[in-house]
């Protein structure tokens, strides 16, 4: 295959994984379509590398693992969060619960090395599923790395209906109460409250947030952070991706680097492409008798993931004053993230109200917490337990 024609292909399969996704309401996740296709091309047809071969090897896909968790560091606002504490307790407990009974019931069945390379993906998204994957790979076990990306590309079959389900729950209280008069409609305005806030260093001018300038800041960001990491490592071994996301972190709350950088810049959509096909290209290994060999850890690993994450989010949520239904629904995006976290808020709300004014007061009641509890999940802590449990490997 010549460059143009594997990068072709490669992109075809996942755009067909996003008309799926987009034609089922993200049911039928896209990860889930494109895995299926990769398989059935690597199996038939497909040149082992041609992910390679379409130009995203090894240095680029680095570069965009350090570009994009730098940039998620961006998204974290501080003050944002501090009123969403709640919220954040309540998908960390939830993550906590996934680990008790993974790493205890899952490892005691299936060994400590697989629950130790599936957790990470299980509590998170992409960035996990790579770096679990990786580590696999290089203590020669391609049947743990299969598993990893496997488990990233499943979880959402499991998440996409429980988190319906509980968000159709909550909705109907919330609407019973509102059309009552019980519970009034009070928006949030800490967002603008936010945006005026003065920063150390003044934003740049929108003349000067070209695209150059935006990746440079956003790469002296995220080579400082690997620097630092390598610097400290002999006193203490901190991931380097997990030192990125800090230091996205502090540069956004200074005002070094804008909000979302990569989306200002219009580069994020390419660099998710790079990880995507990246994750892909690791099916290539996969063979349907190492397929058949994982089925079973895979499902219970994820039953035993839910089952904790249930127990402990309802159990603390119910404390802190949430319902159950929006404490699970909260820790279940865990599974899935942003976009499917808002897309399932918006349906459930288009599904109950009967007028705009009650879809936007569910949607104002259920979606700053669905948000929140994706970003501290998938976003934050998933990378920080992938950059954990890869130095117990």
């Amino acid at each position: 295959m010549s460059l143009l024609m594997a990068f072709s292909v490669v992109l075809i399969v996942l755009s067909l994984g996003d008309v799926v996704s987009a034609k089922t309401k993200a049911f039928v996740p896209s990860v889930f379509v494109a895995a299926l296709l990769f398989l059935f091309g690597f199996w038939t047809f497909f040149p082992a590398d041609i992910v390679a071969l379409a130009g995203f090897q090894m240095p680029v896909v680095l570069l965009s693992m350090y570009l994009l968790i730098t940039h998620m560091g961006t998204m974290l606002s501080v003050r944002e969060l501090a009123s969403q504490w709640r919220t954040i307790a309540v998908a960390l407990i939830g993550i906590v619960g996934i680990i008790a009974l993974t790493m205890t019931i899952g490892a005691a069945i299936f060994g400590f090395e697989t629950v130790l390379v599936a957790t990470p993906p299980l509590t998170g998204g992409i960035v996990a599923a790579i770096v679990m994957s990786d580590a696999a790979t290089a203590l020669g076990r391609d049947d743990l790395a299969i598993l990893a990306i496997i488990m990233y590309v499943m979880q959402g079959f499991v998440g996409y209906p429980l988190t319906a389900i509980m968000l159709k729950k909550e909705g109907t209280r919330l609407i019973s109460g509102f059309r009552s008069g019980e519970i009034k409609h009070v928006k949030d305005t800490s967002k603008e409250e936010v945006s005026v806030r003065k920063k150390l260093i003044p934003a740049l001018p929108k003349d000067y947030q070209t695209t150059y300038v935006l990746l440079a800041k956003l790469g002296l960001t995220a080579w400082a952070a690997v620097s630092f990491s390598g610097a400290i490592k002999p006193i203490i071994d901190i991931s380097p991706f997990v030192m990125c996301l800090f230091f996205g972190v502090i540069s956004q709350e200074i005002g070094f680097v804008e909000q979302r950088p990569l989306n200002l810049s219009g580069s994020f959509g390419f660099l998710i492409t790079v990880l995507m096909a990246y994750v892909f290209a690791g099916l290539a290994r996969a063979t349907p008798a190492m397929l058949v060999e994982i089925v079973v850890p895979l499902a219970v690993i994820i039953i035993l993931g839910v089952t904790g994450m249930g127990i402990l989010s309802m159990l603390l949520g119910k404390r802190l004053g949430y319902t159950k239904e929006m404490s699970f629904a909260v820790a279940l995006t865990a599974l899935y993230g942003f976009p499917p976290n808002y897309i399932l808020t918006e349906e459930a709300s288009k599904s109950l109200a009967k007028t705009p004014e009650e879809k936007e007061f569910l949607m104002d009641e259920m979606l700053p917490k669905m948000l929140v509890g994706g970003f501290t999940t998938v976003t934050i802590v998933s990378v920080i337990i992938a950059g954990v449990f890869v130095k117990l490997i």
